[in-house]
């Protein structure tokens, strides 16, 4: 047995060094102030890709192909969207603060109920109530106008981003038809295959692959934009490879 043991750690050692690679991706974003987040925001259920390619590459390669460019959006256009997400963000904010004294407002009259109206505690509920209902008012006001404006400007931009999206799907079908085959090819070319999973409750996913290089890629969506991740990445055997994908390491594009 004792002269056995050599060999059998050295088979096992064989084994690990012709295992797959490992990968590690974590998906956090820090809260945005300006959408009422604080923060991190931990994306969990998010599909990642391990692609044996630059779809980038592949992309601008095929937009320079078809040599006519993406449709632009118009200047004018993107400030309006700009003006609507304001807008929104403004109205969002009232929502939030009229929930809060709702909720305020509800609890109050739920502990007056356990006083009489003699009570001295009452007294100062009730009082407190006043000045919060006041405020209450004032603020329903102020969200419902939110609200209309936000409406308002809303409905003047849908008929053009809706225009807008259509020209650049019909655009993308064109310069963008050969893209499955291409990929194809790509992934033939080095021998390696795409991986695809998705991120666990803890924003983490872990991938094994053959070593090689590889591209994680994912998207996030935003009320107004996407976060587009496509990151290089070596992976090799041993320690795994690990990845952060954040909002400051993703490229923010606007959606239609």
């Amino acid at each position: 047995m004792r002269l056995l043991r050599p060999f059998a750690v050295a088979l096992l050692t064989a084994a690990g060094a012709c295992g797959p690679a490992e990968l590690i991706v974590n998906m956090e974003l820090t809260g945005d102030p300006a959408e009422g987040e604080a923060g991190a925001i931990i994306l969990g259920d998010m599909e990642v890709q391990l692609l044996p390619y630059d779809r980038d590459q592949v992309f601008d390669s095929l937009e320079a192909a078809f040599g006519r460019p993406e449709p632009t959006p118009p200047a004018d256009l993107i400030q309006a969207r700009a003006e609507v997400q304001r807008a929104q963000q403004a109205w969002r904010a009232a929502e939030d603060q009229w929930n809060t004294l709702r909720d305020t407002l509800q609890t109050i009259t739920a502990a007056m109920e356990q006083f009489n109206r003699g009570e001295a505690r009452y007294r100062l509920l009730f009082r407190e109530f006043q000045d919060l209902e006041s405020q209450y008012g004032r603020v329903e006001r102020e969200m419902n106008r939110a609200f209309a404006a936000f409406t308002e400007v809303q409905n003047a931009t849908i008929q053009r981003s809706d225009s807008m999206r259509i020209q650049i799907d019909n655009w993308a079908d064109e310069a963008f038809s050969d893209a499955f085959d291409v990929f194809t090819v790509k992934a033939q070319e080095v021998g390696l295959q795409a991986v695809v999973d998705t991120t666990d409750s803890t924003g983490m996913v872990r991938i094994q692959a053959p070593p090689g290089n590889y591209w994680v890629h994912a998207r996030y969506e935003l009320p107004y934009s996407e976060l587009y991740w496509n990151v290089p990445v070596t992976l090799d055997r041993g320690d795994p490879e690990q990845v952060r994908l954040t909002r400051e390491n993703a490229e923010e594009r606007i959606k239609f």
